[in-house]
């Protein structure tokens, strides 16, 4: 809990600077980072409030208080019930902070709903991106720790999974098979809808997991990842179901290797993520898929599975692609080529350091099935 309060501090900090009054954030990883306390959204009005001056309080039912208590540092609770109005409930636990009236700074997903409950009560409502996602940006030693637990469970159960006999499984059953054995290691679930692209399923990026059975000298896109407290992990491999693969896969497959090795040598402090993404693509150019790779080289990954930086050319994401590199930022490596007949795409997550990358995920790259 010393984390959280730290990066509370820290967050603070950056709201002074900003002139707002107050964070108020809705159920989410802003939420988690900051409090401990996690939760899914829902209906009822779930708030964690942090002044610019002062300590933050939670908002939240009556009945999520003792979870709330458990999880977070944060000891002030104003609650309400079922039958009472939230809104009357917020303004009154605005006013008891000198909040009413204010200029607060909520996370961007926020439901409609509750930031259009907010205007009532605050003076004014921004987002707080500017505030957080630098922040969230670099990875403290715990996160790190989580990060590498889930990146672990998911290299034993990448291992595992490409040592059956996938000939005659549908692609659904793959999934399955993927989620239980990532629970059984000790994971809290799938930090993303599990993918297993089959055959010419292979070729479309977007593509996520059906009823089409794997068959032999299929390559199959495996793209999964593991949560560990709160914290996801994101790890591809492309296999062959036995067999021959097709014409032009082994090419492709080497091509995507030496993309990806390409990308984690540009990895140091100071270099631009856009520069990372263009020491990858570089290397597919040359072979002559250059057309072939149209998604980023890389995303960051903490309590969200795509955030900051990316690792794209162009304006990505208001310039999130332009920022450099710092040690503890955490991102994915996963240069893909796409043709009409397959798609390759290997994927691993590295976290920078003083003096380069440190790869997290250790399973065999190879397409060839493991033993």
């Amino acid at each position: 809990m010393d984390h959280e309060r730290r990066r509370t501090d820290e967050a603070r900090d950056r709201l002074r600077d900003h002139g707002a009054d107050a964070l108020v954030l809705s159920p989410g990883p802003e939420q988690q980072y900051l409090s401990g306390f996690g939760t899914e959204q829902s209906k009822r009005h779930t708030l964690l409030v942090v002044p610019a001056e002062g300590e933050p309080f939670f908002f939240l039912p009556a009945m999520f208080a003792d979870g709330a208590r458990a999880a977070s540092w944060v000891e002030t609770y104003h609650t309400w019930e079922d039958t009472d109005d939230p809104v009357d409930a917020l303004r009154e636990s605005f006013e008891s902070h000198d909040l009413l009236g204010g200029d607060v700074l909520v996370n961007e997903r926020m439901w409609s709903t509750f930031a259009q409950d907010l205007r009532t009560v605050a003076g004014g409502v921004d987002r707080a991106g500017e505030v957080l996602t630098p922040l969230r940006m670099t990875k403290d030693e715990a996160e790190l720790d989580a990060i590498r637990e889930a990146s672990v469970i998911a290299d034993d159960v990448s291992r595992a999974v490409r040592g059956l006999d996938l000939a005659g499984m549908t692609e659904n059953e793959v999934v399955g098979e993927i989620e239980y054995r990532m629970r059984g290691e000790g994971g809290e679930g799938a930090s993303f809808e599990t993918i297993v692209a089959s055959g010419p399923n292979s070729a479309s990026p977007p593509y996520r997991a059906g009823h089409r059975e794997l068959e032999t000298g299929d390559p199959v896109i495996l793209d999964f990842g593991s949560i560990v407290d709160g914290y996801l992990s994101d790890q591809t491999r492309t296999v062959v179901v036995g067999g021959e693969p097709p014409e032009g896969f082994v090419d492709a497959h080497e091509t995507v290797i030496e993309a990806a090795d390409a990308a984690v040598d540009a990895v140091e402090p100071g270099v631009r993520a856009d520069e990372v993404d263009a020491a990858a693509r570089a290397v597919i150019e040359d072979a002559g898929y250059g057309d072939c790779f149209p998604h980023v080289t890389g995303h960051g990954v903490g309590l969200d599975i795509h955030e900051p930086p990316f690792l794209i050319g162009g304006s990505y994401l208001e310039g999130w692609n332009h920022v450099e590199l710092e040690p503890g930022m955490v991102f994915s490596i996963e240069p893909a080529i796409y043709t009409d007949a397959f798609g390759v795409r290997v994927e691993d997550l590295v976290v920078a350091t003083e003096d380069g990358a440190e790869r997290l995920n250790g399973s065999p790259r190879t397409w060839e099935p493991l033993e």
